[in-house]
């Protein structure tokens, strides 16, 4: 995902949230309905979360320092985390305790009564361009996968939280429209608290699952698939390296990858000519795969016997203790 199309995305949900919120508002006033007031915090919780993560890419471009050598890219998953608590506890448990304090004080609209239904339809219409948006930026990076495999494996989190609050915001607008509508025509006050209580629900879910993924970013998720293969094929792709003996990759941050390998080279080469072949593969890392701007490799005599024994280097056994204490190369 660009940051440009995360950042574009985000701003047009939070702009229109912040028009829903205001209309929300004005016509729960007008009619005192539960779902609109549900509806209408939980707005309000999406324009909070959307400032919370354009701050969160704000701060993630900071320079690294030497107490964080490598970075503030995660500030990015730790912002979209906070937002994930945020909408559980601000949007899906008000709206719960809202449908169980009306469900209990039931009352019809009598007043307005086309305010809430004008207002949802105006909002629905509102949050479908900003959804279209969020849809629109993410198809540039989703390829072939599945919505919900790009959930589940994006490694930027603006685009996924942004999808996931316009779809619950929507489909939130329906409940409400459903609550309001059966208040409405029935007259009973406990279909606008099903109303609300179907949107808590909703925003719990929405919560949970956006907790889940992005508590996997925090920990640290490797490189895709076909990344490993293209580093993997950029590193013995050439004379310098025979083999990799191990490799391990690593998010930093949502556009920033680390990269380190133990690679078995030629024997009897100078340290020249191995600082040489190194300098080479990482430029072909960097070629294949240009977010691995870390790049670690550590030389080493590729022996089968130590690969079995679990060592996967020659030095372990080919090397007496008393050389690799004075300092011999092969470790």
């Amino acid at each position: 995902m660009s940051a440009n199309g995360g950042t574009k995305a985000i701003i047009a949900a939070l702009l229109a949230n912040i028009g829903i919120a205001v209309t929300k508002f004005i016509a729960f006033l007008l009619t005192g309905s539960s779902s609109m007031l549900a509806e209408s915090i939980h707005s309000v919780a999406d324009s909070g979360n959307q400032g919370l993560l354009l701050l969160g890419g704000r701060r993630a471009k900071r320079a690294a320092t030497p107490q964080h050598p490598f970075g503030y890219g995660r500030e990015r998953y730790i912002y979209a985390f906070i937002v994930a608590i945020v909408l559980f506890s601000v949007g899906g448990l008000f709206a719960l305790y809202e449908a169980y304090h009306k469900f209990f004080d039931p009352h019809g609209i009598t007043e307005h009564q086309w305010v809430p239904v004008t207002v949802l339809v105006i909002a629905i219409i509102m949050e479908s361009f900003s959804f279209r948006t969020a849809i629109k930026e993410s198809n540039q990076t989703r390829g072939k996968q599945s919505w919900v495999r790009f959930i589940r494996r994006a490694k930027a989190p603006e685009l996924p939280v942004v999808l996931l609050e316009d779809f619950g915001a929507l489909v939130g607008l329906v409940f409400a429209l459903f609550g309001v509508g059966m208040t409405l025509a029935t007259g009973n006050g406990r279909w606008d608290a099903v109303g609300s209580g179907m949107i808590g629900v909703l925003l719990v879910a929405i919560a949970i699952v956006l907790a889940i993924e992005t508590k996997s970013l925090l920990l640290g998720e490797g490189a895709e698939s076909h990344e490993v293969a293209a580093i993997e094929r950029a590193v013995t792709d050439g004379p310098e390296v025979e083999r990799i003996i191990h490799m391990k990759t690593l998010y930093l941050g949502p556009e920033e990858l680390m990269v380190a390998a133990k690679i078995g080279v030629p024997a009897c080469e100078t340290a020249e000519e191995v600082a040489r072949g190194i300098n080479a593969v990482e430029a072909r890392i960097r070629a294949a795969v240009p977010i691995a701007r870390v790049i670690y490799l550590e030389p080493d005599i590729y022996s089968a016997a130590a690969d079995r024994a679990g060592t996967g280097s020659a030095a372990h056994t080919a090397v007496p203790e008393s050389d690799e204490v004075a300092g011999r190369p092969g470790s």
